[in-house]
């Protein structure tokens, strides 16, 4: 069986982008600057305010990967010694890529990719006109087809949630964020066109999702 691991970088559009109305249905409940400010921050995590920046994909059994991801400039290059491909486009082209390449495997994995990654890429593929190949919202208690390893590793709601971050460095794996960048970086990396480094940055996830997802399936399936 063929397998992959799954993860995206999004990016919340700018409150000026929106109509009137759209600005007031989005801020409803925010009364003070720093609700405001709060709300806009959270537009990173909806499909309807938000674009992907990069969609990583890695086979956690052969090590090779590729993070597609959005740029100025077309850019295709390699890197761990040629294993990880990296190639640019605009979102709707990276969404495009994404679907002639998930085709291949039999099952995805991901971290929290129920509740974010998989239900993002569905919808944003839909409002840029791009039909998805497959669906990566199957039934959720089967983990043979997508394997969420956030529901798996809390026995999917019956323990506390924590995240990619902090579940790395309890299993002694090395954490994404350990070369100090965070998901909350990519406004102001994006901003600066430092798109190869959100993509490696994405890169970074995928290895750490893979190596969890390895200690789970030699420990905890059964």
């Amino acid at each position: 069986m063929s397998r992959v691991v799954l993860d995206i970088e999004t990016l919340g559009y700018p409150l000026e982008t929106f109509d009137a109305d759209q600005q007031e249905y989005l801020l409803k409940f925010s009364g003070t600057a720093a609700e405001r400010e709060e709300a806009v921050l959270k537009f990173s995590l909806s499909p309807f305010t938000a674009q992907i920046i990069a969609i990583g994909l890695f086979n956690p059994d052969t090590k090779k990967g590729k993070v597609l991801f959005q740029a100025d400039t077309a850019t295709l290059q390699t890197d761990d010694g040629g294993a990880v491909q990296f190639q640019s486009g605009s979102e709707k082209e990276i969404l495009e890529h994404f679907w002639k390449d998930i085709v291949h495997y039999d099952r995805f994995i991901t971290f929290n990719g129920r509740n974010f990654d998989c239900p993002f890429l569905l919808l944003r593929s839909a409002v840029l006109s791009v039909k998805p190949a497959r669906n990566l919202m199957p039934y959720r208690y089967d983990s043979s087809i997508h394997c969420d390893l956030l529901e798996q590793l809390t026995f999917y709601g019956a323990m506390r949630k924590f995240n990619l971050d902090f579940c790395c460095k309890t299993f002694g794996i090395r954490s994404p964020k350990s070369e100090g960048i965070t998901g909350m970086d990519m406004q102001s990396l994006f901003q600066e066109k430092r798109f190869l480094d959100i993509a490696r940055y994405n890169l970074g996830d995928l290895k750490a999702t893979a190596e969890l997802f390895l200690r789970w399936e030699k420990y905890l399936t059964f």
